[in-house]
């Protein structure tokens, strides 16, 4: 697969006309076309330095150990994730990522990809929440986010499109907008503080801002590459860093607040290219 993301990479990285992308296996054409498009946005064009390396993107190579162990036969039922289904049918992946959050009639539940991954890591193949294989969900050495990239980059290039059609949907988006806005904490702050005026800034770093939908598909791509941690980083420790910058409590991966702040930040890239993995600061 890593040859075949390699090859896809345009020779002239730094060409004046950049081609339209298509669903690719390259992140490099998908923001490259993005940032085409949008030439003199502040928050687009700060991190060229990112645009450089993403031809070696360290999250290549986690996405490579993620197709793996996706494929491996393992935990105590001995079995791959194949049977998994996020969505569109057992084992199918291209374009499930970009359709999630979205509620599941086997949990009776909205469920975020981390926690549907969960779900058939226990299920499927019987772990245990307490094993390390699930339990550790952070850093670029753990299964989860090995899996994590591997699965989301078969939706790379495809526009955000999570599903609104169960009510309970609908109802956990409507609540992570009244939490996106509604100011809370010792501080006082929201997550429009931060996200809610175009042009704002946290010291040299320009923010995104949410009514702008080519600046928040960049913002919401995830997993991504955070190279100044030297890590692949999900969608969830985003939001979970962006509450405990805010001073909130600490944010539980796979509850209703996690899936209904999820549910609107990715709603609100509706329709635009997902970057996937990106690189990011």
């Amino acid at each position: 697969m890593l040859k075949k993301i390699l090859l896809a990479i345009p020779a002239a990285m730094f060409a004046v006309s950049v081609q339209a992308a298509e669903p690719s296996d390259s992140p490099y054409e998908v923001l490259t076309e993005l940032l085409s498009k949008n030439k003199d946005d502040l928050y687009l064009n700060q991190s060229q330095q990112n645009l450089m390396i993403m031809p070696d993107d360290p999250a290549l190579f986690t996405a490579e150990e993620g197709e793996a162990l996706f494929k491996e036969k393992r935990g105590p039922k001995n079995v791959s994730l194949e049977g998994c289904d996020f969505g569109k049918g057992p084992g199918v992946l291209k374009g499930a990522y970009v359709e999630m959050p979205r509620y599941f009639a086997d949990t009776d539940k909205v469920m975020t990809f981390e926690s549907r991954l969960v779900h058939c890591m226990v299920t499927l193949q019987g772990f245990d929440k307490k094993d390390k294989q699930v339990k550790k969900r952070h850093g670029s050495g753990s299964d989860m986010m090995k899996l994590t990239t591997y699965i989301a980059m078969q939706s790379n290039g495809m526009p955000w499109n999570s599903r609104l059609d169960h009510p309970k949907e609908k109802a956990l988006r409507d609540a992570g907008e009244v939490m996106f806005y509604r100011r809370s904490g010792p501080m006082d702050f929201n997550c429009a503080t931060c996200h809610g005026q175009e042009g704002k800034r946290i010291r040299a770093s320009v923010l995104p801002y949410i009514n702008n939908p080519a600046e928040w598909t960049k913002a919401v791509s995830w997993p991504a590459t955070r190279v100044g941690q030297n890590n692949v980083r999900s969608t969830f420790h985003r939001v979970r860093g962006c509450l405990y910058q805010m001073r909130y409590p600490n944010l539980k991966q796979g509850s209703e607040t996690a899936t209904a702040l999820i549910s609107f930040w990715t709603d609100a890239a509706r329709g635009q290219p997902a970057i996937l993995p990106d690189t990011k600061r």
